[in-house]
């Protein structure tokens, strides 16, 4: 393996990169992690593709300076600047969790450029009424703030919530998890604010992956109360090329198994 930056505008991007195949496949990582938690892919995968693994912005060795949330634009941009550091002129994607909605925002933006897409537990398969409320409207965004700071009423709502059963007992596990201390919760704050743009159309997706013939391949975790595998077959509708496998863990799937079936997918 072997890592650098990627200059872009006033910021710059890190990038671990390794294998030794012929065909690029990029990998945008999950929340909380980093370019280095595909390492668990490089030996199986690193034969058929070369592998560029990305820190997105507030992750990993990114450093990102624009002042502003991460753009779509900017998005396209620094995906066509390691093309053109590579030298390609297509390439494969993976996203996992919070990078799988990432992926789908470049499959909106670059489907024509895409040979295979890999989803892992992706987010962005279904309308997420929180995130959308605390990034994309005024008053979601000042109580976002404020519940960062003062987060007596966002766990009295948590607990509200799970005894009306508006919400799973996963998902307000998750929840709870990862909002118990201030530097959990100013976290979430930032990189949801930063990455807050990142929602994709997801008929615009399918239409595109449609009329590309871009190959999909779906994995869940069959214990993943996060992201279950029934958003998964709600995604793929019969419109566009796609396979989906359930594995048997929760929802972490970067992981050598994960390989195997992509490598037995690719071939």
């Amino acid at each position: 393996m072997s890592s650098f930056f990627l200059p872009y505008l006033k910021s710059r991007f890190h990038i671990i990169t390794s294998g030794t195949g012929e065909e690029l496949l990029i990998c945008l990582h999950g929340f909380g992690e980093n370019a280095e938690s595909y390492s668990r892919l490089h030996d199986t995968l690193g034969t058929h593709y070369t592998i560029v693994s990305l820190d997105l912005p507030l992750h990993g060795q990114t450093e990102w300076k624009e002042e502003r949330a991460f753009a779509m634009e900017d998005l396209k941009e620094v995906i066509l600047l390691i093309l053109q550091h590579y030298r390609f002129k297509t390439f494969s994607l993976m996203g996992y969790s919070m990078g799988g909605r990432v992926s789908l925002c470049v499959v909106q933006l670059l489907a024509e450029r895409i040979d295979r897409l890999y989803l892992l537990a992706p987010d962005g398969l279904k309308d997420n009424r929180w995130h959308m409320f605390a990034t994309q409207t005024a008053i979601g965004k000042w109580l976002f703030r404020y519940c960062t700071y003062h987060p007596q009423l966002f766990f009295g709502l948590l607990h509200a919530w799970r005894k009306l059963r508006l919400i799973s007992r996963g998902l307000h596990k998750f929840a709870f998890n990862s909002m118990d201390t201030l530097e959990k919760r100013e976290r979430v704050y930032f990189v949801w604010t930063c990455m807050g743009q990142m929602m994709p159309d997801r008929e615009l997706c399918k239409q595109q992956l449609k009329t590309h013939r871009v190959q999909t391949l779906l994995l869940f975790g069959k214990y993943d109360r996060v992201i279950p595998p029934v958003l998964g077959i709600r995604f793929m509708d019969g419109t566009f090329p796609c396979e989906m496998r359930v594995l048997e863990r929760g929802h972490q799937l970067i992981s050598e198994e994960a390989a195997e079936v992509i490598t037995a997918y690719i071939f």
